[in-house]
């Protein structure tokens, strides 16, 4: 009697199986951790929006006080890139970023450190530096002027935590924003190399954050940019003090 076809057939359909897990399985992976990844962007863009108004509320009551905005805005964000068990806590985790750099010691899933890297960048739109009075504003909350409003855009360098999602993801942004073209393997097709061509939008980056974002492709460090703005009347007169840089970074 012959050999018994099973085996053989029962091999060739191993194969193909271990074929098909290796070509499904780098997108179930994607599609778990990068819904992850993607709710928790979404807590932080939610987060960066409130941030912005409080940044806002906060120069709008200190005469444009760059410190003041900036500790507004941190505190707000501490929920999003931190892990806090007890809210006595807080006070340690703000100490840890209110010089507005991420603190010793933490790391993003790529064991890349970012105690050095900015947490947010605060654009002050309005008003303009020449627009500040040099001396004390006396006509401030004169009856027939338009109040001075204080415009703001906020920059936050939102840490990406979930290992691969988060270069999947940021790679596809940066192609997307028009930082930086990306054809090797693409991770979600392994047979297959990447075609992820810049989509023209780079132009509306400012331009130093776009230098930043082409810097962290590089160097493996994904922070992105979540941008989120705000305006308000100001509540006490602006010191030209605290313009003498226009930007709160």
């Amino acid at each position: 009697m012959g050999p018994k076809p099973t085996n053989r057939r029962s091999s060739r359909e191993s194969g193909q199986a271990a074929v098909e897990s290796a070509l499904v399985l780098p997108i179930s992976v994607f599609l778990i951790l990068g819904s992850l990844q993607l709710f928790m962007m979404h807590q932080a863009r939610v987060m960066a929006e409130y941030a912005a108004f409080r940044a806002t509320r906060a120069g709008s009551v200190n005469h444009g006080n760059c410190e003041a905005m900036n500790h507004a805005a941190l505190a707000a964000l501490l929920p999003t890139f931190r892990s806090v068990r007890d809210p006595a806590e807080l006070g340690e985790q703000f100490k840890a970023v209110r010089d507005n750099r991420f603190g010793d010691g933490y790391m993003l899933s790529t064991s890349e450190d970012i105690a050095n890297e900015d947490v947010v960048w605060i654009y002050r739109e309005r008003p303009l530096r020449s627009a500040v009075p040099s001396d004390e504003d006396r006509e401030f909350d004169a009856r027939f002027n338009e109040p001075m409003q204080l415009q703001v855009t906020m920059i936050y360098w939102y840490p990406m935590r979930i290992p691969f999602a988060d270069w999947v993801i940021y790679r596809m942004a940066a192609a997307s924003m028009g930082v930086e073209t990306y054809l090797e393997n693409n991770p979600l097709m392994p047979t297959a190399d990447a075609n992820w061509q810049p989509g023209g939008s780079g132009e509306t980056l400012a331009s130093d954050v776009f230098a930043k974002m082409s810097a962290n492709v590089g160097a493996n460090k994904y922070l992105f940019p979540i941008q989120a703005s705000h305006s308000m009347r100001m509540m006490t007169p602006a010191k030209r003090q605290y313009f003498n840089q226009q930007n709160c970074f």
